[in-house]
Order: structure tokens, then C-alpha cells, then sequence
């Protein structure tokens, strides 16, 4: 009887050595052939599950968002809105492998996307998507003081996006980031009630 063939699986294991190849020497350089070698199957593989580069690079992203959502809601599902707020924002900072390399390929979609407009609409949805969220969470976490959830969920979503740059770089420190992601946090909501 011949084995099953998990097709969901294989794209898995092609946009995580893409993943791999994009944290080590970014997206520009990386062929349909780099992933096949990087993943151990034939070129002839990926071009089945992936016809074009920008196929397979939008795949990874998505899949990088898909896992930052699943983490997020696997952690913090019995959560207030601010814990929300705080927790979404931690699983997009490089604070271990795993988001390190995810904030690579985040990053190295960015400076791909910036010569290729054609591909960033996963990256306008999928940060609108999160704008929104953040936003509809800081409206439920009460009264803020002229504070427009729309710009301060911009705001925070810039914030960690340089924060993450700035960890990704050597030039600030995992705990450093996320005191600073605190302190804004406390500006925008006041203390957190004990």
C-alpha cells in the first residue's frame, strides 16, 4: 500500500529551509535550487509544490505568521486585553531560535518586497490584521487618555519592529527590548493592576 503523502508537510519542510537560507544570506541570493539542497529533496520537488520563488516566499511568510498566531493563542487564551497586547507583541520579538529566525525571514521579506511591490500584499494584510487586533485590544482595556488606538497600535507594531532589528543586530538586549516594550505598554495603559 503506498504511503500517504502529506502535501501540507512537504511545503512545511520546503519554507523552513527557505527559512534557514533566508536568516543566513537573505532572500535575494536564494534559488528554487538552494531550498531543494537546504531541504534535501530534488529541485524537481520544489518546483511541484512551489512554481516560482515569490510563490514559495510567500508560502514562508505566511507560515511565519500562521505560528505567531498559534503561539500567541495557545499562550494566552484566558488573557485580559492587555495581556494580549503584550503577549502578541513578545512572540514577534527575536527572543529565542525560533523567532530569531522568523524575524530574519520577516526582515529579509521586507527588503525583497521593497524591489518587489508585486509580492508585499501578505505583508500589508497581514499587518493590518494585527493593527486591527492590537487596536480592538487596547479599546478593551479601557480608557486612554487621547490616546487613538488605531496610531498607538501602529505605534507599538513600529516599536517592535525596530526593537526586533535592534536584538536581530547585537545592538540591544533580548531583556533590554522587552523593559522598553513594557514601559510603553505602562504609557499607553498605566500600570498593570496587581
Amino acid at each position: 500500500m503506498p504511503r500517504k503523502i502529506d502535501h501540507r508537510e512537504r511545503r512545511e519542510l520546503l519554507a523552513d529551509a527557505l527559512m534557514r537560507l533566508a536568516a543566513a544570506r537573505g532572500l535575494e541570493g536564494v534559488s528554487l535550487r538552494h531550498v531543494a539542497t537546504e531541504a534535501g529533496v530534488s529541485t524537481g520537488m520544489v518546483q511541484h509544490y512551489f512554481g516560482t520563488k515569490d510563490e514559495m516566499m510567500t508560502f514562508a511568510l505566511d507560515m511565519v505568521m500562521d505560528r505567531i498566531r498559534e503561539r500567541s493563542q495557545d499562550e494566552l487564551a484566558p488573557a485580559s486585553p492587555r495581556e494580549l497586547v503584550r503577549g502578541l507583541l513578545l512572540q514577534v520579538l527575536p527572543l529565542d531560535e525560533t523567532r530569531r529566525l522568523e524575524n530574519h525571514v520577516v526582515l529579509a521579506f521586507h527588503a525583497y518586497a521593497a524591489v518587489k511591490p508585486s509580492i508585499a500584499s501578505g505583508l500589508r494584510e497581514a499587518a493590518a490584521e494585527t493593527r486591527t487586533f492590537l487596536a480592538d485590544q487596547l479599546r478593551a482595556a479601557g480608557p486612554t487618555d487621547g490616546v487613538d488606538p488605531e496610531r498607538a497600535a501602529a505605534g507599538l507594531l513600529a516599536l517592535v519592529d525596530g526593537l526586533g532589528l535592534q536584538v536581530l543586530s547585537h545592538q540591544y538586549a533580548k531583556e533590554d527590548a522587552v523593559t522598553v516594550l513594557d514601559a510603553q505598554l505602562t504609557l499607553l495603559l498605566g500600570k498593570q493592576q496587581s
